[in-house]
């Protein structure tokens, strides 16, 4: 299939990881199992929240939101590449490709601004524990939650920008997803200005949620330490590991990526890198909060006899 050179193409060429042949079979059988893993873990951890009554706590409802958040955006770009990939087109259309770009980013926005509102419920649960249900009501998790989904929707809005730059260089994108530093580099208009405006919002988004978390676990870190006994430190910290594990993947991978000058970025570095925020990570995000949570394996041994209880009628 010939590289197109025209100012505003009709379609774009997924390369995917069709330059990289050896890593091809494999990267792509990967992507089938993390999205499936992703998508049943996920929905997993939605059921058992909405579910099991001791799970109504704010802590849960925002895991449950970050479960929504994994699969949706996930959704937005791997089942395209499985699909081009086993019908073995490669095409996506100029609009599909800018409103895929629109909700990936919405989603990821959405995600770090989340993980921050759960580190917000952390500090609050270990540092101010005789006030929590006062402060972490309902209207606030509302608040939390729902302004998360907001600014995240909003912080997209450059998509909309870049799609009306000119893409005369080559329609072929070297990625497996409408990427937009990939993009970017299709374009032959000035993407100085643009380019700016990201980063900024990287900044913004990415690196200010980054240190409002880093601030909170410095106050719980400090909160822990006065904790006289062992085991009243292992226990606050406890329920900790999972959100740190969760941050320490998530923001260490998209900033790594993101918050990068285009002059040492490179597609192929970026390409491979991606995978790991885009389907490893919500992947592994169910397991990271239930394997060291009782509660949650509580709910799914209790959820599991209801359903085998059900299945016996």
């Amino acid at each position: 299939m010939a590289y197109k050179n025209i100012t505003h193409p009709s379609e774009f060429i997924l390369i995917a990881f069709s330059d990289l042949p050896h890593l091809q079979t494999f990267l792509i059988i990967a992507f089938c199992l993390m999205y499936i893993l992703t998508f049943c873990g996920n929905l997993l951890i939605i059921i058992l929240v909405q579910s099991e009554q001791t799970l109504h706590r704010p802590m849960y409802f925002l895991l449950s939101n970050l479960s929504v958040v994994d699969i949706t955006y996930t959704s937005v770009t791997v089942p395209k590449t499985l699909v081009n990939y086993f019908t073995g087109t490669k095409t996506i259309s100029f609009l599909a490709c800018f409103i895929q770009l629109y909700f990936f980013v919405s989603f990821a926005s959405t995600e770090f601004l989340l993980l921050t509102s759960m580190a917000y419920d952390r500090y609050v649960a270990i540092c101010k524990p005789l006030r929590y249900s006062m402060i972490m009501n309902r209207n606030v998790c509302f608040l939390l939650s729902g302004a998360s989904w907001i600014v995240g929707f909003i912080d997209s809005i450059f998509s909309f920008f870049v799609s009306l730059f000119d893409f005369c260089k080559t329609n072929a994108i070297n990625h497996f997803s409408c990427d937009l530093r990939a993009l970017l580099t299709l374009s032959c208009s000035n993407t100085d200005t643009i380019e700016r405006v990201i980063f900024s919002e990287c900044l913004l988004i990415g690196m200010s949620s980054f240190m409002l978390t880093i601030i909170s676990y410095i106050y719980i870190l400090h909160s822990i330490v006065k904790i006289k006994s062992t085991e009243g430190r292992k226990k606050a910290f406890s329920t900790c590991t999972s959100h740190i594990t969760s941050v320490t993947l998530f923001y260490g991978t998209m900033i790594s990526v993101y918050v990068r000058p285009s002059s040492v970025s490179s597609l192929d570095y970026d390409k491979l890198f991606s995978v790991l925020y885009i389907a490893l990570i919500p992947t592994l995000n169910p397991f990271i909060y239930s394997l060291q949570n009782k509660e949650v394996k509580k709910a799914f041994w209790k959820l599991c006899n209801k359903v085998r209880h059900v299945s016996k009628l």
